[in-house]
Parts: structure tokens; C-alpha cells; sequence
């Protein structure tokens, strides 16, 4: 999980519908207003993480925060008002999201920053996951290509499995970690509310994002359980305890039992031909007598 980065698009809001507010008793009540409660203004951001890495006295080598990238163009206003005359530029969220706006983001913000902010010493494959979204783009594009190859990185897009949206980071909590804070931050106008978020992405610490990839371990471990079904609850390890024990696991053990019952259901379902790399891969693996739910170490 070293070499994933995981991206995802989310709408962030101005404000609530609702806010809950404590004042004493001679203060005011705030006073909020917009045009309409129906329509609040919102910008969507794409946002790319991976794995923080740490070394081996626990220091922290890489975050895992690549960045969160808002999507802004530059309009004209067409009338005059009392804030700017005709002809002005104005920042306003970007209306349509195409695969032109997915794949400028990819090459000119995401894949710039990994290469900026990526450790020295970690592998340069690195597989960018993201959902099966109509504007997102495929592996084989030809400018991603380009851009993708250079500088001694290899690259690749990968589509996470259909209609699981736990099996991306920024869906298991991220996101809702983000917004948390992100409402704590009072905006008025859409260029605010970027730099509410991007103050928010920089404060967020960054043990968040191993929580996420450790409880994207158990929902893994339970999708291969279940044998590819979603009918199961998310375990909870208690990681927060266990980090203050000092014996917070850095990886789940997936024993090799598990594997093979997974290769002979799929081997069942008429999906041999795919999993040859696999048995390759776990022909050198000592047998294991027995099988846990999954073990920490």
C-alpha cells in the first residue's frame, strides 16, 4: 500500500443549512443569510493521499497528503455591480467536470505533486486508484502517458472495484475527517472556502490517514471472508488504544489459508484463467495449520 495514492472528487459547502451556535446572554445572535437554502454554493475538489511513512524511531518521513485541488476558472463578469464593473475576472466553480478538467488536474497538479513530495528512497511504480467515474480517464491516455513516464516515475491509473466506495481512503473517512474541520471555519466567498480547505488538508494529522489504510485492511480481509460480498460491518480495532500501547500493527497478517479459499471460489466462478500471477506468488508461502479472522502483529 506504499506505492498507492488514492484519489476522489467531493463537494465542500460554504455552510450548512444548520449551524449550532453558544453564546452568553448579552451577545447577539449570529446572523447568517444566502440567497437560497436550496442552493448553497459549493466547489468540488479533487483530493489525492496515500500512506504516511514513518521511520524506523517512529519519525515521520512522508505525510501522505499530496494535495487537494479545487476546481476554479476565471469568468468575466458580463454587467456591472457595486462589488466590480463589467469585465472583471471572477473566480467561480468550475460548472462541468469533464474528461478534459480530470485529466488537465492529473497532469498539471497531481502528478506534480507526487513527483514533488514522493520519499527519495521509496519505489517510483506507483498506482494512482480512483472510482469508475464517467470523466476519469484511462491508464493508456496518451498525454497521461507522457507525463507519467518522466522523471524516472512509472505511473499507472487503476479502477477500484464497482459500486465500493470503501475501498478508497478519502470515502472511509477522510472526507468526513476534512469536513469536520473545514465547518469549524467561518466563509463568506468561494475563494474562502479554498483556503478553508487548504488550511483544514494541512492541519489534519496525518496518523488519520494510517487509520484509514489499516481499517481499508479489515474491510479487505471481510470482503475476502465473505467471498466478495458487502453484507458485513466494518471492524473496529481501536486503533487509538492501541497506539497509546505502543502495539498499534503496521500491516493486518492475511494468512495463506484465506488466500486459497478465495483462489478456489473464484477458480469456481469460472475465474482460473486470471489468477495464475497469484498462485505464482503464493506457491513459496509455508502452509499455515490454522486461520484466524484476521491477526495483528
Amino acid at each position: 500500500m506504499s506505492q498507492q495514492v488514492h484519489m476522489d472528487e467531493k463537494c465542500f459547502y460554504i455552510t450548512r443549512t444548520t449551524e449550532r451556535y453558544y453564546i452568553i446572554p448579552e451577545e447577539d445572535v449570529p446572523y447568517r443569510a444566502c440567497q437560497s437554502k436550496r442552493f448553497i454554493s459549493k466547489v468540488m475538489f479533487m483530493c489525492a493521499v496515500s500512506r504516511p511513512v514513518y521511520g524506523d524511531n517512529g519519525e515521520m518521513i512522508f505525510d501522505g497528503k499530496i494535495g487537494i485541488f479545487p476546481f476554479l476558472e476565471e469568468i468575466s463578469a458580463t454587467r456591472n455591480s457595486r462589488n466590480s464593473p463589467a469585465g472583471t475576472l471572477e473566480t467561480k466553480p468550475t460548472n462541468s467536470i469533464t474528461k478534459e478538467v480530470i485529466k488537465g488536474c492529473l497532469i498539471h497538479k497531481i502528478i506534480p505533486a507526487i513527483k514533488a513530495k514522493w520519499p527519495q528512497n521509496a519505489s517510483k511504480d506507483i498506482f494512482i486508484q480512483q472510482d469508475n467515474a464517467i470523466p476519469h480517464i484511462k491508464d493508456n491516455d496518451p498525454e497521461f502517458r507522457a507525463a507519467a513516464n518522466s522523471d524516472d516515475f512509472n505511473i499507472h491509473l487503476v479502477f477500484q472495484p464497482p459500486n465500493n466506495p470503501d475501498l478508497n481512503i478519502n470515502n472511509l473517512g477522510f472526507f468526513s475527517a476534512l469536513q469536520t474541520l473545514q465547518h469549524e471555519k467561518a466563509a463568506n466567498t468561494v475563494l474562502e472556502l479554498v483556503k478553508n480547505m487548504e488550511v483544514t488538508f494541512v492541519e489534519l494529522h496525518p496518523k488519520k490517514l494510517n487509520f484509514n489504510f489499516l481499517t481499508l485492511q479489515t474491510i479487505m480481509v471481510e470482503i475476502m471472508l465473505t467471498k466478495g460480498h458487502n453484507n458485513f460491518t466494518i471492524p473496529h480495532m481501536r486503533k487509538r488504544v492501541l497506539e497509546r500501547l505502543g502495539t498499534l500493527p503496521k500491516d493486518l497478517i492475511v494468512y495463506e489459508i484465506m488466500v486459497r479459499e478465495c483462489l478456489q471460489y473464484l477458480d469456481d466462478q469460472g475465474q482460473g484463467s486470471a489468477l495464475d500471477y497469484l498462485r505464482v506468488q503464493l506457491k513459496d508461502l509455508p502452509q499455515m495449520e490454522e486461520v484466524t479472522k484476521y491477526g495483528m502483529q
